[in-house]
């Protein structure tokens, strides 16, 4: 690890504070980086960790404090500032122009032009497809960014960030809606640019990630500064105790034998979904949950995970087809109503814009898809009932909001994760999909959301579950299906009478695989 004694640091906030209309945002936050080193930012969601990074890259113009740059006091209060002095951000709500292709979203104001001051777009397009082949991402640099998954859009958020001449990058949240074997290629491109003198600000909510990659850390705890420490000389319960102030306790509540084997809730043999466009498509799968059974979905980007949940919810109509079963009785996806009424929700992997509409009421999203539970003979809605039962799920599931007509954008992430949550329950499912259900979202509100999961299959409720974080697969999971290329390539138990134990290692083999791996026995993971 480089020694920094007697340098100017590359970045240092001092006394930077916040505030908007009723809330102080940030109250006199510090933050240190060296050239070359990567600083993780962490805390809960709230805790002010996007709005102190919006504020140096001059997204917030208007802040108290002091900005420095190698020492010396640097104004930056708009984007453009920030880019002069060498910073660019790759932010957690993705900034994407969804109707340019991805190589005018790389170079989107920063175009490069012929001799003749036209768009050079044969040059953008090389080397947009140069940048993404360094992030192990092969999407066609024309493709419209609304055709490209959630995964590749945060891929193609990287890209465009390191398409600039940086000294220092801040990446909020760069690896939430991405699998291992992305990440392990981000974090090749992070410690390249840390060799060349770089400083990198990471903000991530997987500990584990941190442990590999940061040098140090800084706590942010209800907008203010808690503390930095050097990342070898913590441990994940100090850093947990300093974010939430108590001990967190168990992450994973599930236990080995818990589940004792319902009823069939959901079956699909033969599961078939051939994309049109070119994005993922699905081959023969087969799967199974049972009630009280959680049923995780494993593999690597692009291998069909989500699609899978979609097909299952009627997202692709009669395009996806197959012999399935709920409760028994035959069903055929026909669209997410139809799903509805046969007892399915999703949980999407793009809240915000799958899930939510954020300019509206926490009231209004809640009881969205379960409308019709509370329409009158004259086909209103009845207020009262409508009402009391949002209340309800709110307190449930304990949402932290000013009240019930708050709009959900003002809302932080595991708060909206917890609204989607709500939306979904009201409607009664027998069968929860939940695609990447704590993605984006702080330590804290990751386990309440793991307790819920073993709360609802407690009750009978069979869930199926996508993740990228195999940690979280292999603790809160009874079995994890793995997906290869629309395949089904490998299962996991965590029942050790199914045969030996397999960690990561062997999920991540299947993953890769192009033909069926024999069943293991799953090992569990502690925090």
């Amino acid at each position: 690890m480089t020694d920094h004694s007697g340098t100017a640091p590359l970045l240092a906030m001092r006394g930077i504070a916040k505030s908007f209309p009723g809330v102080r945002a940030l109250k006199g936050v510090e933050l240190t980086v060296h050239a070359g080193e990567v600083v993780a930012l962490l805390g809960e969601n709230g805790a002010g960790k996007s709005t102190l990074m919006n504020v140096l890259a001059g997204v917030h113009p208007d802040y108290e404090g002091v900005i420095e740059r190698d020492g010396v006091p640097a104004a930056i209060h708009s984007p453009r500032d920030a880019q002069r002095h060498g910073i660019g951000m790759i932010h957690q709500e993705l900034n994407l122009v969804p109707e340019l292709s991805v190589a005018e979203n790389v170079f989107l104001g920063r175009e490069l032009r012929t001799a003749r001051g036209t768009v050079d777009k044969k040059a953008q397009e090389a080397r947009a497809r140069e940048l993404l082949a360094g992030l192990g991402l092969a999407v066609p640099p024309r493709r419209p960014v609304k055709h490209c998954r959630l995964a590749e859009q945060q891929l193609i958020e990287v890209a465009k960030a390191l398409n600039l001449d940086v000294r220092l990058l801040v990446m909020d949240e760069p690896t939430s809606a991405l699998a291992d074997a992305e990440v392990r290629r981000l974090f090749t491109v992070i410690r390249d640019l840390t060799a060349r003198g770089v400083g990198v600000v990471y903000i991530s909510h997987r500990l584990e990630e941190l442990e590999e990659i940061a040098d140090s850390v800084t706590v942010l705890r209800d907008g203010a500064y808690v503390g930095s420490r050097r990342m070898a000389e913590t441990t994940r319960a100090e850093l947990v105790r300093l974010m939430v102030g108590r001990p967190l306790g168990e992450l994973f509540p599930r236990r080995a034998g818990q589940h004792q084997g319902g009823e069939v809730r959901l079956a699909a043999e033969g599961l078939t979904y051939v994309a049109q466009d070119g994005g993922p498509s699905l081959y023969d799968v087969d799967l199974s949950v049972r009630a009280g059974e959680i049923v995780g979905l494993a593999g690597l980007m692009g291998a069909g995970r989500s699609e899978v949940l979609q097909a299952l919810f009627g997202h692709y109509g009669t395009r996806a087809h197959g012999r399935i079963t709920v409760d028994g009785r035959p069903y055929r996806p026909r669209s997410p109503g139809h799903a509805i009424r046969r007892g399915l929700a999703l949980v999407a992997e793009d809240r915000k814009g799958q899930s939510l509409v954020t300019a509206n009421t926490v009231r209004f999203n809640g009881s969205l898809a379960a409308l019709a539970r509370y329409r009158t003979p004259w086909r209103t809605v009845h207020r009262r009932r409508e009402r009391a039962a949002v209340a309800g799920q709110i307190e449930a599931l304990k949402v932290k909001t000013p009240g019930m007509e708050t709009a959900v954008q003002h809302l932080s992430g595991g708060n909206q994760q917890k609204v989607v949550l709500a939306k979904c329950l009201l409607t009664k499912p027998s069968v929860l999909l939940m695609d990447e259900p704590t993605r984006g979202i702080d330590v804290g509100a990751k386990a309440e959301i793991h307790r819920l999961m073993d709360e609802l299959a407690a009750q009978g409720t069979a869930i199926l579950a996508v993740s990228s974080e195999l940690p979280e697969l292999i603790g809160m999971c009874d079995r994890v299906l793995v997906l290869c290329e629309g395949r089904l390539t490998g299962e996991f138990h965590r029942d050790p009478a199914h045969g030996p134990q397999a960690g990561q290692e062997a999920i991540l083999t299947a993953a890769m695989a192009r033909e069926t791996v024999t069943t293991h026995h799953l090992r569990g993971t502690r925090s």
